[in-house]
C-alpha cells in the first residue's frame, strides 16, 4: 500500500534532525571552503586543487560579487515575471505574450510544485533510479511551477557575462587543462514551497566502463547562488563518493530502511556570489523545498576535452545520437570565447580570461549582433553531455 505524502508543513518538520545533522558532518570539511586563490604560477592554487581532488567539492566564497549578483536577480526575476502560465500556455500571469517564442528550445521547464520529475524513471539514462517523497503542496499552491530556466547566455546578457567570468574559468582550466570544454547550463528555481526535488544521482553516464575511468572523468559542475542557500533548499552531496565508481543507489536507500534521508551526506548551504563545484560523479540531489527560503542556482558544468571526443550525446530527452566530433566541440566551446569578450567590454577594468583554444581567433568571437546570431542564439542545442 502507498504511504500518504506528508504535507508541506509535516515534511519540513521532519527534516530537522537530518538537517541538523549534515550540517555538523559539513563543518569538518574545513579545507573545502574558502576564497578563490591562484599559485605563484597564476592557475588555481594547489591547495584548493587537492581538496577538490580529494573530496569531490569546494565551495569558494565571495566569489561574484554583489553588483553582479544584483544585475543576474534583476533579469532572471524579468524572466520568471514573463514566464508562460504552464508548459502549455504561451501567455504570462498578465496575459501577455511569454517571453522565449524566438528560441528552438523553450526557456522554461515545469513541474508539479514539490514533485521529483526524474526520479523513479528512465528520463536522463534512468540516471534517478528513486523518486523522492513528494509533499503535498499547500491548496493555494499553482499547478505548475517553473524547475529550469535554459539557455542563460542567450536570454541573460548578466548570464553570458558570468560565463566569462576570469576566475570561474581560471578554476575550469585548472581542473580539465586548458583545453577545458563546456557542458551545459541551466538556472534552478526553488521557489518557497514550491521547489521541486533533484533525486539523488551521478550526472555523468557514458565512462563509467572505461578501461581509463577515473574520478575526473565526467567533469564538474558550478553553481554560482543568488541567494542565500539553507539545508532546506540547498544540494546535498556525499563527499568522496567519486572515487568509488557507480552507486548502486538504489541498493543504499534499501539498506537504510527505504529512507532517502542517506548517511554521510552534506549540505553546500551558501551565501550570495559563493559558487560551488562538484564533480559529477559525486552522489547528489536536493529535497523539495517546503521552507520560505527562495533559491536561484546558475548551474554550469566543464569537460577534459578528451572526454568528449569521439562520444556520443547522452542525457537528452530526445534520445540525441550525435558524436562529437571536433568541429562541434569546438563549435559549442565557441560561447566561452564570446562570453569572455562581452564581460571584457562590460567590464573594462577587470582582466579578462585567455581561452587557449581561441587564443588565435580572439577577432572571430567578438560579442555583437551579428556574433549573437551565429553563435550564441539556439548554443544549447548543441550542449556537450556525457
Amino acid at each position: 500500500m502507498a504511504s500518504v505524502a506528508p504535507s508541506a508543513a509535516e515534511h519540513a518538520a521532519g527534516m530537522t534532525d537530518y538537517f541538523e545533522t549534515g550540517v555538523q558532518l559539513c563543518k569538518t570539511y574545513t579545507g573545502n571552503r574558502g576564497p578563490f586563490r591562484r599559485g605563484d604560477d597564476g592557475r588555481l592554487h594547489p591547495d584548493i586543487l587537492a581538496a577538490f581532488q580529494e573530496h569531490g567539492f569546494y565551495v569558494f566564497e565571495g566569489v561574484v560579487d554583489d553588483r553582479e549578483i544584483a544585475e543576474l536577480r534583476e533579469e532572471v526575476q524579468f524572466l520568471l515575471d514573463h514566464a508562460p502560465t504552464g508548459k502549455d500556455s504561451d501567455v504570462d500571469a498578465q496575459g501577455r505574450p511569454a517571453y522565449g517564442s524566438e528560441f528552438a528550445r523553450s526557456p522554461y521547464s515545469f513541474i508539479k510544485p514539490l514533485s521529483d520529475p526524474w526520479g523513479g524513471t528512465e528520463l536522463l539514462n534512468g540516471r534517478h533510479p528513486h523518486q523522492m517523497v513528494q509533499p503535498t503542496p499547500n491548496a493555494d499552491a499553482p499547478k505548475e511551477t517553473p524547475y529550469i530556466l535554459s539557455g542563460m547566455c542567450q536570454t541573460m546578457p548578466s548570464g553570458l557575462r558570468l560565463y566569462g567570468h576570469p576566475s570561474l574559468l581560471t578554476i575550469a582550466a585548472g581542473i580539465n587543462g586548458d583545453d577545458f570544454v563546456p557542458f551545459n547550463d541551466a538556472i534552478f528555481v526553488k521557489q518557497p514551497g514550491l521547489g521541486g526535488s533533484v533525486a539523488w544521482h551521478q550526472d555523468g553516464v557514458t565512462h563509467w566502463q572505461n578501461p581509463e575511468w577515473d574520478p575526473g572523468i565526467h567533469g564538474f559542475n558550478f553553481q554560482v547562488q543568488l541567494y542565500p542557500t539553507t539545508p532546506a533548499n540547498c544540494l546535498w552531496i556525499i563527499p568522496d563518493s567519486h572515487h568509488k565508481g557507480r552507486a548502486d543507489i538504489r541498493q543504499m536507500i534499501a539498506d537504510n530502511d527505504g529512507s532517502e534521508l542517506l548517511p554521510g551526506a552534506i549540505p553546500l548551504t551558501c551565501n550570495p556570489g559563493d559558487a560551488t563545484i562538484v564533480n559529477r560523479q559525486v552522489l547528489h540531489c536536493s529535497f523539495a523545498n517546503t521552507s520560505d527560503d527562495l533559491r536561484i542556482s546558475m548551474t554550469f558544468g566543464f569537460h577534459r576535452y578528451k572526454s568528449v571526443l569521439g562520444q556520443k550525446g547522452a542525457l537528452s530527452q530526445n534520445k540525441e545520437t550525435t558524436i562529437y566530433d571536433a568541429e562541434r566541440i569546438d563549435d559549442r566551446a565557441s560561447v566561452i570565447q564570446v562570453a569572455v569578450d562581452a564581460r571584457a567590454q562590460y567590464y573594462a577594468d577587470e582582466t579578462p580570461f585567455e581561452y587557449i583554444p581561441f587564443a588565435d581567433r580572439q577577432d572571430n568571437f567578438r560579442w555583437n549582433d551579428a556574433t549573437y546570431e551565429r553563435v550564441i542564439k539556439d548554443y544549447n542545442l548543441k550542449d556537450l553531455a556525457i
